[in-house]
């Protein structure tokens, strides 16, 4: 019997490389720009695949969905902070748009998720 593992979800994947392509860039901005806006960024893209693993390991379906709802929101909050990085010049635009073309993908996997999860748990 093959059981899914975390490396087979698609949001999970999109999200974990999305928060270390956030880190690359941060690493090198000021102090002020990194104990502000890149900071926040930083635990807010974490947050999309830690919330799907954490979800992952839970046991009851609600549990679940839960935290992959979480997750969905993160993906909102990286948008408001990468448009601040624009906004304030810490990011360049072609980095904005590779970001943000990341961050689309998220939503409509998540719900995936979640709809997948609904689906295949009973309770």
């Amino acid at each position: 019997m093959n059981y899914l593992k975390i490396n087979d979800i698609e949001a999970y994947n999109i999200g974990f490389n999305f928060s270390n392509k956030v880190w690359d860039l941060v690493i090198v901005w000021s102090y002020l720009a990194q104990k502000t806006i890149g900071a926040q960024l930083i635990d807010a893209a974490d947050s999309i695949s830690a919330n799907i693993a954490e979800g992952f390991g839970r046991y009851h379906k609600k549990d679940k969905i839960k935290f992959y709802h979480y997750s969905r929101g993160s993906v909102l909050e990286c948008v408001d902070w990468l448009s601040k990085s624009k906004v304030r010049n810490l990011i360049t635009p072609d980095h904005y748009t590779e970001l943000r073309n990341e961050l689309e993908k998220l939503p409509k996997s998540i719900n995936s998720l979640i709809k997948y999860t609904n689906l295949q748990l009973k309770e």
